[in-house]
C-alpha cells in the first residue's frame, strides 16, 4: 500500500496544535522555572541546594520510598495480573472493576482511606487495641505513605501485565513443560522475558508517579519528609521561590533519568526477544 503524503502546509497544520500545547504547557513553564531557580547565579544556587543536608535527605527518602513502592507493586501485580489474564472464574469482571477502581481516586482520597485504615481512629488501631492492648497508628508515617502509593500503583501495573500476558505465545510454555521444565523455570526463562518490555515501562511509570505524587503526602503529612512536601513547604510557608523551583528541577531530572533508562532498557528488551 502506498504511503500517504501530505503537502508541507498540511503537515504544519497537523503538528501545530500539539506543538502549541507543548510550548504553552511545558517549554515556557520549564524555562521560567529554570530562570527562577538560577536566581542569576546558577552554579552557586544549585551548589548550595545540593549541599543542604535537609534537602538531600528529603530527595533520598523520596527515591527510596518510590523504589520500594515500585518493587512491591511489581511483585504483587505480576502474579495477580498473570492469574487474571489466564483464568476465567465467576465474578472476574467485578473483581477487575474493584482492582482498577483506585485509578479514579485522586491522591487526597487515597490519603483519607489510609487514615481510615491506620489512623488514630482507624480500623487497624481499633483491632490492635482489642487484641494486644496497643493502638497501632502508622498512617502519618512513611509506612502509611507507602501503603497509599502502593494502593494506587497496583492497578496500573496489573492492567499492563494483563495486556502483555494476552500476547504471550502459549506454545512456548507448552513446549518447555513437555521437556520437563518446572513452573519456576518457565516463569523465569519464558514468561518474564516476554513480559519485560511492558514491565519495564510500567515500573518506570510507577516510580515516576511515586516520585511526584503530592495529594496523598499532603493529606498524611505529619512526620513525612518527601521532596514534593519539601517543595510545597518552601514555596508556601517560607516563600522561598528559588529553592522551590530548584528542587522542582532536581525532582524532574531524577524522574527523567529513570524514564530515559527504562525506555532504553525496554528497547533493548524488545530487540532481545524479537
Amino acid at each position: 500500500m502506498n504511503d500517504i503524503t501530505f503537502p508541507l502546509r498540511w503537515r504544519i497544520a497537523l503538528i501545530a496544535p500539539a506543538l502549541a500545547v507543548f510550548i504553552a504547557f511545558w517549554l515556557l513553564p520549564m524555562t521560567a522555572l529554570v530562570q527562577v531557580s538560577a536566581d542569576g547565579h546558577l552554579l552557586q544556587t544549585y551548589g548550595a541546594m545540593l549541599a543542604n543536608a535537609r534537602y538531600m535527605k528529603s530527595l533520598f527518602a523520596t527515591v527510596v520510598l518510590s523504589a520500594a513502592v515500585t518493587a512491591a507493586t511489581l511483585a504483587l501485580s505480576v502474579i495477580s495480573g498473570l492469574h487474571l489474564a489466564r483464568q476465567e472464574f465467576p465474578g472476574k469482571r467485578t473483581l477487575l472493576a474493584l482492582l482498577t477502581f483506585p485509578l479514579a481516586f485522586p491522591g487526597v482520597v487515597v490519603g483519607f482511606m489510609v487514615i481510615m485504615l491506620a489512623g488514630r481512629q482507624g480500623l487497624i488501631g481499633a483491632l490492635s487495641l482489642k487484641l494486644t492492648g496497643d493502638k497501632w497508628v502508622f498512617a502519618y508515617s512513611m509506612t502509611g505513605l507507602f501503603l497509599g502509593y502502593l494502593y494506587f500503583s497496583i492497578p496500573r501495573v496489573i492492567v499492563t501485565v494483563m495486556a502483555s500476558a494476552t500476547k504471550l505465545d502459549a506454545s512456548l510454555e507448552e513446549a518447555a513443560r513437555s521437556l520437563g521444565a518446572s513452573p519456576w523455570r518457565i516463569m523465569c526463562d519464558i514468561v518474564l522475558p516476554a513480559l519485560s518490555p511492558g514491565l519495564i515501562a510500567a515500573v518506570a511509570v510507577c516510580f515516576a508517579t511515586a516520585m511526584g505524587a503530592f495529594g496523598t503526602a499532603f493529606t498524611l503529612a505529619t512526620d513525612i519528609d518527601v521532596l514534593p512536601m519539601t517543595i510545597y513547604t518552601e514555596f508556601t510557608l517560607n516563600a522561598n521561590m528559588v529553592t522551590a523551583a530548584g528542587l522542582s528541577i532536581v525532582l524532574g531530572i531524577v524522574t527523567w533519568i529513570v524514564l530515559y533508562v527504562a525506555r532504553s532498557v525496554s528497547g533493548s528488551a524488545v530487540a532481545a526477544t524479537a
